[in-house]
């Protein structure tokens, strides 16, 4: 004999079983119990007895019940760059880790709460940002969706808000959280509205803050800007690449460039201004030539070589290489190697 389950009762159990909803314990609901009827006896014979003493009344109730809202509770969004959220928290609180670039994180937070309150056109009641505290003015967190002309519209509801921040010992995480101190609106707000209204007010907080280190980082790019290497002379009349930044910075930004080009940095040496490096060529293979990211191969032999960083015969700086036994480079091999680092450069998007 062989056993089948109807499609349809196979499909109710997997929709039944699947999405997000959120389920109520109603098994004790005094609706799901229902009054059995008096046991009737047949014509012809005696009703059965009844203590009295054990009699209960018959509960009415009506079969549709008042309409209850299930709400999920608002999550804080950790959008922007080192955000994050302990867990089990019932606050509206994140946590920020001190980016690169931010010198004073709190004041850096202060200044995305800002940025939210200007927003909203609002103020700040009490200004205590030296004790880790402000309390804004009124203003709308949510407003109206716009109706027709002959509508009357609603008139939305206003709160005011306390941020706290407050930044760890170590000084690299610092913490922000939004409290409802008033509310005007009709009726009264239950805790789980509250909580949505304050994680709300924190999310907006946290956008800002991140666009606030975007506008950063763009910044920070305009000051770095890119190594332009050109080709030249050192002050002893050997040929070197030149560029205009400074000693320290070429040190640092061009041997991280070399750590990604194939080769490996021995030693820093910031007293002799000198980086060690040992090259070995890419291997090359079909599947790079089909789909057309053909490694680039510098025109120096494998090995190591010693890179001097110093003043050329003017204001510039100066790149000098040599190989393992000391040579400096020739002029015809450094305008090969200066070719081949700026497709590197391209091939690779990187910067200097």
């Amino acid at each position: 004999m062989q056993y089948w389950i109807p499609k349809s009762l196979v499909l109710g159990i997997a929709v039944s079983l699947s999405g997000c909803s959120i389920f109520t314990n109603d098994a004790h609901h005094e609706r799901n119990y229902r009054a059995n009827a008096p046991v009737k006896a047949p014509e012809g014979l005696a009703q059965p007895y009844r203590d009295p003493e054990f009699a209960m009344p018959v509960g009415q109730y009506e079969n549709t019940a008042e309409p209850v809202s299930y709400r999920a509770p608002q999550q804080v969004l950790t959008v922007a760059q080192g955000s994050w959220v302990e867990q089990g928290e019932e606050a509206a609180r994140i946590f920020f880790d001190k980016n690169d670039g931010i010198e004073d994180l709190p004041a850096f937070i202060w200044r995305a709460v800002d940025g939210v309150v200007a927003m909203h056109n609002a103020g700040l009641e009490s200004d205590n940002k030296a004790q880790g505290s402000v309390t804004t003015t009124w203003y709308s967190l949510i407003k109206p969706k716009d109706g027709w002309f002959w509508e009357e519209a609603a008139e939305p509801s206003k709160q005011k808000f306390k941020f706290t921040v407050e930044q760890k010992e170590h000084q690299r995480t610092a913490s922000i959280r939004a409290e409802l101190v008033d509310y005007q609106g009709d009726g009264e707000l239950t805790a789980l509205q509250k909580n949505h209204l304050e994680v709300r007010a924190l999310n907006e907080v946290v956008s800002e803050f991140d666009y606030q280190y975007r506008l950063l980082q763009v910044e920070m790019r305009k000051r770095q800007g890119v190594l332009a290497l050109e080709l030249g002379f050192d002050k002893n009349g050997d040929s070197a690449l030149l560029t205009e930044k400074g000693q320290e910075a070429v040190l640092d930004r061009f041997s991280n460039f070399l750590e990604r080009s194939n080769f490996t940095v021995v030693r820093v040496d910031r007293e002799k201004q000198e980086v060690l490096v040992r090259y070995e060529a890419p291997e090359s293979s079909v599947w790079d030539s089909i789909w057309g990211e053909e490694a680039v191969v510098l025109p120096i032999d494998n090995g190591d070589y010693t890179i001097k960083i110093a003043q050329a015969q003017d204001t510039r700086t100066s790149i000098t290489w040599k190989d393992s036994e000391g040579n400096v480079l020739d002029a015809n091999t450094m305008n090969n190697l200066h070719q081949a680092l700026i497709t590197l450069l391209r091939q690779k998007g990187l910067t200097i």
